[in-house]
């Protein structure tokens, strides 16, 4: 720091407070220490800023797989909030593999970062209770804590699905299938158990319930369209787990000359950003996919003031009605 000091004519302590505490500078001290930083290519040392006690900058953030449009605008969330604040996020995937999580977790506490954002892998808490332990905020997101002392930030995915069912049912549909995944998570089981209760409390027939391959979704739904529509009593509405596997049920229906929503209606969840645009628009249930990272970054923020009480923060989603649903044909 000492060659910055020099270059920009200021002490060295302008130029921690550039560093650490730029409002306190005037402006255009600031730029001209950061001008300075800019020609001497200075990069601040990571280890030795939490040396002085100061808070690392780096963020784990750790989704169930960064290719979901959902957990990339989630992440955008966590990033936008995480970036006005100083810091940087390492976004990981698990794949929905406790023992890839597991691993994630090992190497991001190696790294003294300032905390992790999780989505769990399962309902086993304890490994991410004892991260928080060791010292490592970690925030929930997409997950109910419990009775652990951690923050937790998530929607009520249980009223999700009974939208989606009292949507369709209003609409006069009966027959309802629900789409799944082979190795589903608490929020999609939550989903489906709402549901299942508005189709129950209606007295319509017994939910149909169809678990899609994990490893290709586009043949995983064409499987799973095909036992379907092989029933004897086919559904004339498919509740999916998310908006892709929506979009890859309307297009393996249109492939088999089913009309959607003519023929069968087709609902997703989570109300991504291409939700809105494809043809036909889809009808989903949204979650506030960005306030909830944002929402989780502030929660990891804030585990480092010294008043900070932990919090669990569950949103209720909103079901957005498009082209992709309408009255059954038959009435039934």
């Amino acid at each position: 720091m000492r060659d910055v000091a020099q270059t920009a004519g200021v002490s060295v302590s302008t130029v921690a407070n550039v560093l650490n505490n730029p409002a306190v500078v005037a402006p255009a001290t600031r730029e001209r220490v950061e001008e300075a930083m800019a020609s001497l290519g200075f990069v601040r040392s990571g280890p030795a800023r939490q040396l002085r006690g100061l808070p690392s900058r780096l963020v784990g953030s750790v989704t169930l797989d960064q290719a979901n449009p959902f957990y990339a605008e989630l992440n955008r969330g966590i990033e936008d909030r995480l970036d006005e604040a100083g810091c940087l996020v390492l976004a990981c995937s698990t794949d929905i593999e406790p023992e890839k999580e597991l691993r994630i977790l090992r190497l991001l506490e190696e790294q003294s970062p300032r905390g992790i954002i999780v989505t769990p892998t399962g309902e086993n808490l304890a490994e991410l209770a004892a991260v928080s332990r060791r010292g490592t905020p970690v925030v929930l997101l997409d997950a109910t804590r419990g009775d652990l002392d951690l923050c937790a930030v998530g929607v009520d995915h249980e009223a999700g699905g009974r939208l989606a069912g009292d949507h369709l049912l209003g609409l006069g549909h009966r027959r309802i299938a629900f789409l799944s995944a082979a190795r589903d998570v608490a929020p999609v089981r939550a989903r489906l158990s709402g549901l299942r209760a508005a189709v129950s409390g209606a007295g319509a027939p017994p939910l149909l319930e169809v678990r899609m391959a994990l490893g290709d979704l586009f043949s995983g739904t064409e499987e799973a369209v095909s036992a379907l529509l092989a029933l004897d009593d086919p559904p004339s509405a498919i509740v999916c787990l998310n908006d892709i596997a929506a979009v890859a049920v309307v297009r393996a229906l249109e492939r088999r000359g089913v009309r959607v929503p003519g023929d069968v209606s087709v609902m997703g969840y989570d109300d991504v950003p291409f939700a809105a645009h494809v043809q036909p628009a889809l009808t989903t249930i949204r979650r506030p996919i960005r306030e909830l990272g944002r929402v989780a970054a502030d929660l990891l923020l804030a585990e480092g003031v010294p008043t900070h009480r932990h919090q669990e923060l569950i949103f209720p989603p909103d079901l957005v009605v498009r082209a992709t649903t309408a009255p059954p044909r038959d009435g039934s």
